[in-house]
Parts: C-alpha cells; sequence; structure tokens
C-alpha cells in the first residue's frame, strides 16, 4: 500500500476528527495579550487554559529583559550547539543558578521540555538497564520509553504495592543483565493533578537498587514553601536523583533544564544527542529566563495568588457537587459523564454562551464515557473570574444531565 494512501485512511485518534474540529476544538487562536481575558473568534473569553502560573508571560520586567536580550544579541545568537561554538557566561550563569534552587550540585540546559525528557531516558540508559515507570506517565517519558532498547516495566498509578512488585521483577532482570534500573514519575500529573509519591517511591530504596528520575514540569515554581518544586513541598529533596524541569509552565518561556550531581549532569552534556548536535538556546530566551528566575524567587506573593484562586475555584466546585478526582495541586480537572457528542456540545456553550475557554479532554486520553474540563488557575486570575466560572459550571452540568446537549445543535461540523 502507498504510505499516503494509509494514511488517508487512518488519521490517527485525534486526526479522525481534524475536518470540523481544526481551529475550534484543535489548534484554536486565542488572540490578544496573555492574560486571563483573551480573544477567541473575535469575542473576549475567560480562559482557563494557558500555563501561565505565576503570570509571568506578560510580566513588564520579563518583557523588558526579553526586549534587551533581543536588542543586545540578536535572535541568532549564539550560533551552534553549546558544545561547538554555542555556550555563554548567561547560559552557565542560568545553570548555576537553577542548580542552586532546585538544590541540586549542577543542571544542564535544554531546548525543550517534550524534547528534554525523551532526551534524558535515551541518553542514561543502555539495553542492559531495565526502567519503572508511572503508568500515567507524560507523552514525553513514553516516547522515551521507545527508544529504550531494554526491558520496561508500568506500575499503576501512583500505586507503591504495584511499583514494588515491578521493582521486584526489574531487580530479577538486572542482576543477570548487569544493568541498572531507573525509576520515572512525575512530580505533578498535569491531567489528573495528582503528586506523584516520591518519597513513598524512595522510601523503596531501602529493598531495591534504583535511581529515580522525576518529570516535575507542573511542580517546578509552583510546589514547596520557595517553588523549587514537588521533591521540595514533599521534603525529599536527596532522594531524587535526577530532577527535570521546564520553563513552558511557572516560567511562561521556552526550553527545559536537568538537574543532578555533577558527574551525571557532566554526562548529559557530553552525551544527550539531542543537545550536541542542535543550535543552544537563544540568548533572548536566556536573559529573560534569567529575570524569570529572579522573579519566582523573590515574589512568593506570585506563588500564593496562584493558590489563593486554585483553592478558592476548587472548593467551589467541589461544594456544588462537582468531582475534581484526586488533586492535590494547583490543576483542577472537572470530571462529568457523557460521550464525544455531549462533549463537544457543552464545550462549544460555555464558549459561545459563557465566553469561557477551557481545554476539553476525552476518550481515548481518558475511559469511554467521560468528560474533562481541564482548568489551569494562574496568579492573574481574579476571584470575579472563579465566581462566574462557578456559576457557569452549574449551569452546563445542569443541562447535561438533562439531556440539553444530545443532538447536534452545538457540533461545529
Amino acid at each position: 500500500m502507498d504510505i499516503f494512501e494509509k494514511i488517508a485512511k487512518h488519521m490517527g485518534p485525534l486526526g479522525q476528527h481534524q475536518k470540523w474540529s481544526h481551529g475550534y476544538f484543535s489548534f484554536p487562536k486565542l488572540e490578544g495579550p496573555i492574560a486571563p481575558h483573551m480573544n477567541f473568534r473575535g469575542k473576549e473569553h475567560l480562559v482557563w487554559s494557558l500555563n501561565n502560573y505565576l503570570g509571568l508571560a506578560n510580566h513588564p520586567e520579563v518583557r523588558e529583559a526579553d526586549l534587551k536580550g533581543a536588542t543586545d544579541f540578536g535572535m541568532a545568537y549564539p550560533m551552534g550547539a553549546r558544545m561547538m561554538s554555542g555556550n555563554s557566561k548567561y547560559h552557565e550563569q542560568l545553570e548555576q543558578e537553577l542548580a542552586e534552587f532546585v538544590g541540586k550540585p549542577d543542571a544542564f540546559l535544554l531546548n525543550y521540555g517534550y524534547q528534554g525528557m525523551l532526551s534524558i531516558i535515551d541518553c542514561l540508559v543502555d539495553r542492559n538497564d531495565v526502567i519503572v515507570y508511572d503508568g500515567e506517565s507524560h507523552a514525553c517519558i513514553i516516547d522515551g520509553l521507545r527508544l529504550h532498547l531494554g526491558k520496561r516495566f508500568v506500575y499503576k498509578h501512583n500505586d507503591i504495592e504495584s511499583a514494588r512488585k515491578q521493582l521486584e521483577r526489574a531487580t530479577k532482570l538486572v542482576e543477570s543483565s548487569g544493568g541498572g534500573i531507573l525509576v520515572i514519575t512525575e512530580g505533578v500529573f498535569g491531567m489528573s493533578g495528582a503528586q506523584g509519591k516520591l518519597k513513598e517511591l524512595i522510601e523503596l530504596k531501602k529493598d531495591f537498587n534504583f535511581r529515580l528520575l522525576i518529570d516535575d514540569a507542573h511542580g517546578f515554581g509552583t510546589m514547596g514553601k520557595t517553588g523549587a518544586g514537588t521533591h521540595e513541598e514533599q521534603d525529599c529533596i536527596e532522594g531524587v536523583d535526577i530532577y527535570f524541569g521546564t520553563f513552558a509552565k511557572s516560567m511562561a518561556g521556552i526550553g527545559a533544564f536537568v538537574a543532578s550531581t555533577e558527574e551525571i549532569t557532566n554526562f548529559f552534556r557530553y552525551n544527550m544527542r539531542s543537545q550536541t548536535f542542535a543550535k543552544a538556546l537563544p540568548m533572548p530566551m536566556v536573559i529573560g529566563l534569567l529575570k524569570r528566575l529572579e522573579l519566582l524567587k523573590n515574589n512568593p506573593e506570585l506563588r500564593e495568588k496562584l493558590w489563593n484562586i486554585a483553592t478558592t475555584l476548587q472548593k467551589g466546585l467541589r461544594d456544588r457537587g462537582f468531582d475534581l478526582g484526586i488533586t492535590n495541586t494547583m490543576v483542577t480537572p472537572v470530571f462529568l459523564k457523557g460521550e464525544l457528542l455531549q462533549a463537544t456540545a457543552l464545550t462549544m456553550d460555555l464558549r459561545e454562551n459563557y465566553s469561557i475557554f477551557c481545554s476539553i479532554v476525552v476518550y481515548p486520553v481518558i475511559p469511554k464515557g467521560l468528560i474533562e474540563l481541564r482548568l489551569i488557575p494562574t496568579a492573574m486570575h481574579t476571584l470575579e473570574d472563579v465566581q462566574r466560572t462557578l456559576e457557569a459550571f452549574s449551569e452546563v452540568a445542569d443541562k447535561l444531565k438533562s439531556g440539553y446537549y444530545n443532538d447536534n445543535k452545538f457540533n461545529p461540523e
């Protein structure tokens, strides 16, 4: 069969809907300054879909630093990969400050978060090593696992006894292969909002020999007394062997970093192919990230505002009978019963008649029969935004129960 013909018949679980979903449910355009209120299809909406946790995306000091970086260096500087000709004192300064902030000896900058986690896994393990990972790991972890030539075992989400059983299997394998064991979890799971059970996993080191890698994309900058991450929140910084954080969430930027011992970090520097053969982070982004990190560390009120909005929103939703699952972080999933037709209709109603924009998640990302409306609170939202959302959600939930969304009057097709 011709490859193009095959693709035309099987566009994928999401791609099969692209003809009617594109531009509305998928690839929507939010326009105007990054803020809780933005324009969607020519109309102002209250937006709960931006990972701008601390509101730094449009912070005046950040905008000024970004502009100064571009003015002083241009977008091309530095030219080349870090190892060859693309290093700078600013890249190294950012690495040093990040390492100190998250409680590790050294850190290494990565060009992108998704590519970064994938590359860490690819670099760290070989065919003799075994990976044990959480069943609800992010797609970047899954794609990293696909590159792994050795064995991998999945444990039930946040289930420590399941993790123990998989570690027992892994231990038997490495006894004969001579390899090691890497355990991977997330600090904050971005869909459910649950914290990974870091302390409980670390306790398993008493019985098993493994190293722990955590993806703390959503925890970095938001969790812990200083915002250093979920490992700080759970008071287990030392037990986390490799810490990964992104700039795309609390830092409102592009890129990521990995932090560990000096030896392991240097191993990444000299062996991570995606960085060795890729251009360095542009200088304006690096200069801007230094300012973002400064603000993150020195302005705890931003994190306090975030948590005030998140806790008020979550309490209000729970008081009104909504199912938020097991979230114990700022990520706010709202679970409703319904199929794709009802999900699209409800979402369109929220956008067209209530001017509220939030992300919709359906099967195959979550089980059939469930709809997830995913809300991302930020420090820039207001209590008025929360109250407006609570009232709208109560109304659409009543409509859903009454069967109001059972026909196709809202279907964009």
